[in-house]
């Protein structure tokens, strides 16, 4: 068994969705699973839908239904005639009852939130970005039978059981593997990344890259030979091209490297997704959905990075701070777990830290903008010098040219290195 994972922009359109038929029937269709993400930015529409309806502002039916008419408009572009599409094809398209379809995941949509009397906007976030996700597998297992590639339709939420912890939910292995197994052995299936269900039905979602992690989980359980990602970029490179010139693909990365990538922040796979395929040494490949005739990146069970190159990942918008006890103590165990609690209460997210006999270094990124609220808590125990609007850049694999590359022109706050890995922050 194999499994594909196709995410939101590639099939954001019908071009899209035609592509992704045309990516699986050249890859070959047996013995293959593939898991969809909601389409384009389908749940940042679901997300402004949320919002408006916590506002009560009756808007919310409004979104919905211009929602319902963003995927009426793809379905009705895939019926048009296509270069490459028979015409008997797009009339079994026509005759599917796909519109029907849609139509009643709309409704549903509405239903939950008019019946919702939870406050928990975790519990809410679930029931109604799911929608995105039962939309998009809907439209292309449709799309799939008409134009002849047999394909079944499966709802993740009866595959993968998880426990009640809502937009990050964890995963009952045991129970979920059974009903995998149970379901998804034979033939070509589609199935939605991201969601699950718990204990009494309810909708779960799985957190940070959960579509990744749903096909790393049904590889797992279906003991597969591989998972493929695909995306629009042709695999893993060194360096995010905006940032740096001349970005070169990684051939194959170890399982490690690939977890350490994404620790420092590149956007390689998540490690959570990572894990559970390193544990049965499942391959993980991420290739382009526009060429898929490339080879693209493997990340599986090597012993070193090819090629062995500087690696580069940048995070900008950080805050550098520096902090020291108001009477010249050391800075202790008991400093270092009264920082951290409030960086954890205010949700910053660390990237890097250091500290000596008096003082503690720490640069971290203020997603939710409570920096002034953060200060002012630490301003009470201690002495704070804030330098906002920095750029932490960390080199794997670092050499002196790498060095070079970076520090070029930019001032340099803090500097850390160990055998494999600098980081520095810098003022750009």
């Amino acid at each position: 068994m194999r499994i594909f994972k196709f995410g939101g922009a590639s099939i954001k359109d019908a071009t899209g969705v035609r592509n992704v038929l045309q990516v699986v029937q050249t890859m070959g269709v047996d013995n293959l699973g593939i898991v969809i993400s909601a389409m384009g930015k389908t749940t940042n529409a679901l997300e402004d839908i949320i919002s408006s309806y916590q506002k009560n502002d009756a808007t919310y039916l409004q979104l919905i239904d211009d929602l319902h008419k963003a995927h009426l408009e793809i379905v009705e572009e895939l019926e048009m005639p296509f270069e490459g599409v028979k015409e008997v094809c797009l009339s079994r398209f026509r005759e599917s009852g796909i519109k029907k379809d849609i139509k009643s995941i709309m409704e549903s949509l509405k239903g939950e939130m008019l019946r919702n009397k939870s406050k928990n906007y975790s519990f809410l976030y679930d029931q109604v970005v799911c929608h995105g996700e039962l939309l998009s597998t809907k439209i292309v297992t449709a799309f799939f039978n008409a134009c002849g590639t047999a394909t079944n339709w499966k709802d993740a939420r009866q595959l993968i059981k998880t426990d009640h912890k809502y937009r990050d939910a964890g995963v009952n292995w045991q129970e979920s593997e059974k009903l995998i197994k149970e379901s998804c052995q034979r033939e070509l299936f589609i199935t939605q990344g991201f969601i699950g269900s718990d204990e009494n039905g309810f909708t779960t979602t799985l957190g940070r890259e959960g579509s990744d992690y749903t096909a790393a989980v049904l590889a797992y359980c279906l003991d597969a030979s591989s998972v493929t990602i695909w995306k629009d970029v042709p695999g893993v490179l060194n360096a995010d091209p905006r940032v740096f010139e001349n970005t070169v693909l990684l051939h194959k990365i170890p399982y490690n490297e690939a977890i350490e990538l994404a620790f420092y922040g590149a956007s390689v796979i998540h490690p959570k997704t990572l894990q559970p395929l390193q544990g049965k040494e499942i391959p993980l490949y991420v290739k382009s959905f526009l060429q898929p005739d490339r080879d693209g990146t493997i990340i599986t069970a090597v012993e070193t990075l090819e090629p062995l190159i500087p690696c580069y990942i940048v995070r900008k918008n950080m805050v550098f701070l520096k902090i020291s006890s108001r009477d010249f103590s050391f800075i202790g165990e008991n400093n270092i777990s009264d920082i951290f609690h409030e960086l954890s209460r205010h949700k910053m997210q660390v990237g890097l830290l250091q500290n000596s006999a008096i003082s503690f270094s720490i640069c971290f990124e203020d997603k939710y903008h409570k920096i002034k609220e953060l200060l002012k808590d630490l301003e009470k125990r201690y002495i704070v010098s804030p330098v906002e609007d920095v750029s932490l850049y960390t080199i794997r694999h670092y050499n002196g040219d790498a060095i070079q590359l970076v520090e070029s022109g930019k001032s340099v706050l803090l500097k850390q290195r160990t055998q494999e890995t600098l980081q520095l922050i810098v003022k750009e």
